[in-house]
């Protein structure tokens, strides 16, 4: 993420969200995956070194906020996988997080929250509203 942000500061681009990544589920599954870690911003990119302009697919999502350390993210990715597997609502895709706030704004990991969103075909009808949406 340094070596991100460097380069969106040395272009003079200006971020419009929270850095992410997306994470193939073989990460998870097999500790071995595709993951690509990005900064979203407004301007054109150039690409420098590993830097290189990346457009994020829209996708239908099952949304949820771990808050504190990473160390733990586990147990808030097994909550949702267990809701999505629970709604058969879970299809293939990279899952994705969103570094809302994270070590750039406090060194303090309780104070970090990442919001985590698992692939899925659609909303459930029944589910409170912000539970899946399209991002």
């Amino acid at each position: 993420m340094a070596e991100l942000h460097a380069a969106v500061q040395a272009q003079a681009l200006e971020p419009t969200g929270p850095s992410g990544g997306l994470y193939a589920s073989e990460i998870f599954q097999d500790d071995r995956g595709r993951a690509t870690v990005f900064v979203p911003v407004e301007g054109r990119v150039r690409c420098i070194g590993r830097v290189e302009s990346l457009v994020v697919p829209g996708a239908e999502l099952a949304v949820i906020t771990h808050r504190g350390s990473l160390a733990d993210i586990d147990l808030t990715y097994g909550e949702l996988g267990a809701y999505t597997t629970r709604h058969e609502i879970s299809v293939a895709g990279p899952l994705q997080e969103y570094y809302l706030r994270d070590a750039r704004h406090s060194p303090d990991p309780s104070q970090w929250a990442t919001e985590i969103g698992w692939p899925v075909f659609r909303a459930v009808p029944d589910e409170p509203p912000g539970t899946a949406r399209r991002r």
